[in-house]
């Protein structure tokens, strides 16, 4: 079946199925994990969306929305390959309305941690989600583990609003060194995707230890010798993103952000006590 690629509303209620529906949103500039999301929705649902829109609402007044990589003729033969059957590739017109007023608000999990290096980021995510969701209706969507704040708090807005929908999240996918895939990235110089290398070398340093303290102690030791401008390193609920206490058995989540030369790159990995 040919991929349809639909730009605007019309055309996005004309492609859609009355079959199962997995969505896979992203913001495009796709590589091999967008792939993996793609291969798990082909797997859940019997129409695969890729929604391609780069949300001008999750960028703050001095990151990357104007530069941010807008590559839609090779994400759409990535989609072709993949057997996507709709690719919905909005404008921000389409999108929102000039004289919008209301949006989501992530609550208080959207001011710690990430959010709160990024203030208002995830109050945008979560509008242009749920905007989404109201659009192409999926049964199924499905979103990267890399962005592990983001994943809980979707789960937390299903949740909170009554959405009929599961939330799926798939594994990151790393470079054979271990660098996090990123549609960042392609910004990294080679002496900087070198320096990068740190994120993930500090996360199995701690993912090798068995405590809470000793965790953070491993991790934070590898940051310290590497060039990074760190932003933070935690380990937090994974539901909540609160930190975890030194005596915490459970799930949790070891996450670090930080610059590596212009660019800012997250990554973390998933622990149980």
């Amino acid at each position: 079946m040919e991929l349809i690629v639909a730009h605007d509303r019309a055309g996005l209620d004309k492609a859609r199925s009355s079959r199962s529906v997995a969505l896979v949103p992203t913001m495009g500039a796709l590589h091999e994990g967008h792939r993996s999301l793609i291969r798990m929705a082909r797997a859940m649902g019997e129409q695969v969306v890729v929604s391609i829109f780069v949300n001008p609402l999750q960028f703050g007044p001095d990151e990357d929305y104007a530069r941010y990589p807008r590559t839609l003729a090779a994400d759409l033969e990535i989609c072709a390959e993949e057997g996507v059957d709709v690719v919905f590739a909005p404008s921000p017109d389409d999108m929102y309305r000039p004289d919008r007023q209301v949006s989501v608000s992530a609550g208080e999990m959207g001011t710690i941690v990430e959010g709160a290096v990024r203030p208002g980021h995830f109050d945008g995510m979560l509008t242009v989600v749920l905007k989404l969701f109201n659009l192409v209706r999926p049964d199924i969507a499905v979103f990267g583990q890399k962005d592990a704040q983001q994943l809980a708090l979707i789960r937390r807005m299903v949740v909170d609003l009554d959405l009929p929908i599961e939330i799926v999240g798939a594994p990151t996918v790393r470079e054979g060194d271990g660098l996090a895939l990123s549609s960042r990235n392609r910004y990294l110089t080679s002496d900087d995707r070198h320096a990068a290398l740190a994120l993930s070398r500090a996360l199995r340093a701690g993912a090798a230890e068995r405590e809470p303290s000793a965790v953070r102690a491993a991790a934070r030791e590898v940051l310290a010798s590497s060039s990074l401008e760190v932003d933070y390193l935690v380990l937090v609920d994974p539901a909540t993103f609160a930190e975890v206490p030194d005596s915490y058995r459970g799930e949790a989540v070891l996450a670090v952000a930080a610059k590596v030369g212009s660019t800012r790159l997250i990554d973390n990995l998933p622990l149980t006590f």
